[in-house]
């Protein structure tokens, strides 16, 4: 098997409008999911996590998530050097 390409969030909200239109016209969610080219299982993840969200709110939500990332390492970094002060002012080095 080769690797499969992960989709981007605004594809995957594609997808799911395309997989609701078929649900709509009286196919199964099966059905559906392997219209769209995921097994059930995705097709649930994927409603779970972007159902009835618009493309550009799955835009916003990537760039919350990628400064989240950021500030967490900023976060992280600026621990470690709060400790490692701590341990040179206590002699500790």
């Amino acid at each position: 098997m080769g690797k499969q390409k992960r989709l981007t969030p605004e594809q995957i909200i594609m997808k799911l409008r395309e997989a609701e239109v078929f649900i709509a016209q009286g196919h199964t969610i099966l059905d559906a999911a392997r219209k769209i080219g995921v097994t059930e299982q995705s097709y649930y993840r994927w409603r779970n996590q972007y159902g009835g969200m618009k493309t550009s709110q799955a835009k916003k939500l990537k760039v919350l998530e990628l400064e989240n990332t950021r500030l967490k390492k900023a976060v992280a970094e600026l621990t470690l050097d709060k400790l490692i002060l701590k341990e040179a002012a206590e002699g500790n080095f």
